[in-house]
């Protein structure tokens, strides 16, 4: 198989979906555009959405069986390969490695996380809001470094404001499941 590029999120996302179980194309299309899922996040139109799965068959991620339908053609069914979930589950613990995928990119993951547990989604959280305190320290000795009266000093705190921000939306995600934690674990209990 050639050297394969890196499957960009809606990828991954598509292969988080199949590897809950094998689904038709359309099925999948229709769970993208869940308002009550990702499809809140972004779009991806029907046609995008085939030639995107092709390519990650071709790639080795999804391979495919037909499945009769009567009168009808029969249709593809998607299932995840070893290769698929690999790289599903690499990129699913991995927190994002720029400020500007937490929109996008972060939330699909996270999506999936809470979708495999409250370990997961809580595993996923504390690795990103380490790596945004991270970059909001990096960006404070930048600041420091600058005049006072440099407009790179006002790019970068506009980006202080919003790694703060995101750090404190992550840290309420994370109090939210720590509380649906101990709510399911008190309902457990007899």
């Amino acid at each position: 198989m050639p050297s394969q590029k890196q499957p960009l999120t809606i990828e991954l996302a598509l292969l988080g979906f199949v590897r809950q179980r094998p689904m038709h194309p359309y099925e999948l299309f229709q769970q993208a555009q869940a308002r009550d899922g990702l499809g809140c996040i972004w779009r991806i139109k029907q046609s995008h959405l085939y030639a995107v799965l092709d390519r990650l068959e071709a790639e080795g991620y999804l391979r495919c069986h037909l499945e009769g339908q009567g009168s009808r053609p029969p249709r593809k069914i998607f299932s995840l390969t070893e290769q698929g979930e690999a790289i599903f589950t690499e990129w699913l613990s991995t927190p994002v490695a720029h400020g500007r995928d937490i929109r996008l990119e972060f939330l699909a993951k996270y999506y999936f996380a809470r979708r495999e547990g409250v370990a997961a989604a809580t595993q996923l959280l504390v690795r990103q809001i380490v790596c945004c305190q991270t970059w909001l320290a990096e960006n404070d000795i930048k600041i420091a470094a600058l005049p006072a009266d440099s407009f790179e000093r006002v790019v970068l705190q506009y980006r202080t404001g919003q790694l703060q921000a995101v750090l404190a939306w992550l840290e309420g995600c994370r109090q939210t499941l720590v509380q649906e934690r101990a709510e399911h674990l008190s309902g457990a209990r007899p």
